[in-house]
Formats: structure tokens, C-alpha cells, sequence
């Protein structure tokens, strides 16, 4: 039991606010933008240069000159602008996003992120990532808590090269959703018909259980 990815999004969709401004990272971040609640307006942010970023489009309407960071189709909303790195990076690294979403490979209990390198398997660079990670003030990691081995990866140390250190913020999992606290992982929402002992089993960190743990809400 436990949530899909598409669900992950939704729930992290709760945490937008009218007017913020949004970077979604590749992966499961992407499936945010499916899932704005109604009444609230968001600008979501793409670092290779896109502001106004809609849902994704349906199947037969995809323009390929308009993708994301993750090389993925999108659609625009209207009023969307296109411009350079320079100016996307300078957005980021001038603080002006106010929410970045992420997935990650492995998370740490001190709120370590390793997300852009599995040593021995080639990849072009870190990209944004570590522009994200510097630079960003509220950072949520959207992923799956275990690996396709069953190992948590919710860590007490990360293990694979980090992206940054101590950043994150909120974690949302198919298990639960975590605040990174000095005490380690505070488990604050349990996905509905998941057990606080199969969340237990599934995090190698430390585990605080708060004293208001409650379900997840979609509502």
C-alpha cells in the first residue's frame, strides 16, 4: 500500500500559495503542475528558460519546440515568457523563487540531498540542481522511500554524492509526508492504509513521530 506518483503531486500541490513562484524539478516535481488547487494563481519556472508553464499536454497536442528541463512537452499559460539561462539562473540564484520541488535519490536526516549521480553510470553534469539547492529557502523532495531493492532511502548519512547540504525541508513519500527537524525525519501525515510500523521499517534515519500525526488529506 502506499501512494502512486501522480498522488505524491497532488499532496505536494497543497503547498502552493496564490502568487508564489515555482521551480519543479525532473521526476515526480513535474506532476505538480496537474494539480493547482483551484483559486490560486502560480507561476511555474522551468531553468531552461520558461516562466507560465501549464499542465502537460494531451496526447496529439505536444509542441516540441516547448519542453521543460526534464525535456518533457508542456503547454504554456497565457502571459507565459521565454528567455535565456542567464536570466533563468538569475531568478534562482537572486532568490526569487519561492518554492522548489525536487526528487532525490537518497535524503539524509539532517536534510542532505543526493539527486544528479550514481557513481560508475555517466551523466552530462549536475545542471540546475546545485543552483536549486544553494539557492532556494523552501525546498520540498517529492519521491519514493524505498528502492526497487526495498532499502529506505531516507538515510541517516547519504551514500551517494550530495547535491546539497542541509536544504531540504519537507519530504512527501508514497508512505508520508516529513519535516527535517535537529532530531531527524518528523513524520507529520501518514498515507491512507499505511501503518506508522511499515514507515518505521522503511526509514533508516532517525523517526520522530509527531504528536499530531494525522492522515493525508486530497481535499
Amino acid at each position: 500500500m502506499g501512494l502512486d506518483k501522480d498522488t505524491i503531486a497532488k499532496r505536494i500541490a497543497q503547498e502552493l500559495k496564490n502568487g508564489f513562484y515555482v521551480n519543479l524539478g525532473i521526476g515526480i516535481p513535474t506532476l505538480v503542475a496537474n494539480h493547482v488547487p483551484p483559486g490560486i494563481a502560480i507561476e511555474f519556472q522551468s531553468e531552461n528558460g520558461v516562466m507560465g508553464i501549464g499542465q502537460f499536454p494531451f496526447e496529439g497536442e505536444e509542441d516540441a519546440d516547448l519542453i521543460n528541463a526534464g525535456k518533457q512537452t508542456i503547454t504554456t499559460m497565457p502571459g507565459a515568457s521565454f528567455f535565456d539561462s542567464a536570466v533563468s539562473f538569475s531568478m534562482i540564484r537572486g532568490k526569487h523563487i519561492d518554492l522548489t520541488v525536487l526528487g532525490a535519490m537518497e535524503v539524509a536526516e539532517n536534510g542532505d540531498i543526493a539527486n544528479w549521480k550514481i557513481p560508475g553510470k555517466m551523466v552530462k553534469g549536475m545542471g540546475g540542481a546545485m543552483d536549486l539547492v544553494a539557492s532556494a529557502e523552501n525546498i520540498i523532495v517529492a519521491m519514493m522511500q524505498v528502492n526497487k531493492r526495498g532499502e529506505s532511502k531516507l538515510l541517516k548519512k547519504c551514500s551517494l554524492p550530495l547535491t546539497g547540504i542541509k536544504c531540504v525541508k519537507k519530504i512527501v513519500t508514497e508512505l508520508g509526508v516529513y519535516e527535517i527537524t535537529p532530531e531527524g525525519f518528523l513524520l507529520v501525515e501518514y498515507a491512507p492504509g499505511v501503518s506508522v510500523e511499515k514507515i518505521k521499517n522503511a526509514t533508516e534515519g532517525t523517526l520522530i513521530v509527531s504528536e499530531d500525526l494525522k492522515e493525508m488529506s486530497f481535499s
